[in-house]
């Protein structure tokens, strides 16, 4: 069975930086892409960031709202994950959930992810 840990999350200043992990155990990691999605009281989860597979070039989709501020990453020999946000805004604040894909991906909708983590929350002040 599928695991997967977050960590990383936080209460941070409007510009600063953060990194957020992902730990996949209990399979092979390089069998899924994988994703990053947000979570708000007041929106569902949507994703943030993707990665492919290796075998299909570790290919990387961003939401636009991040797009030139966060980048999605993968160390395959350590089962993880990143997602690597920089300058940071207020409305990034929601909960981080990381999610794996068996298939090629990258997917942007959540149905189409098989497994999730708990989530971490990180939390922008102005």
């Amino acid at each position: 069975q599928v695991r997967l840990v977050e960590s990383g999350g936080g209460l941070v200043q409007a510009g600063d930086s953060l990194r957020l992990s992902c730990e996949l155990s209990g399979h092979t990691f390089t069998t899924y892409a994988m994703g990053w999605f947000r979570e708000t009281p007041e929106k569902d989860r949507a994703l943030v960031a993707a990665i492919t597979k290796p075998s299909t070039g570790s290919k990387t989709l961003y939401a636009d709202s991040v797009k030139g501020r966060f980048t999605i990453t993968r160390n395959n020999a350590e089962n993880t994950v990143y997602l690597h946000m920089n300058s940071v805004k207020p409305q990034d604040t929601g909960r981080y959930y990381c999610a794996a894909d068996s298939g090629v991906g990258p997917h942007t909708r959540a149905i189409e992810y098989d497994s999730w983590g708990q989530g971490t929350q990180v939390t922008v002040s102005s």
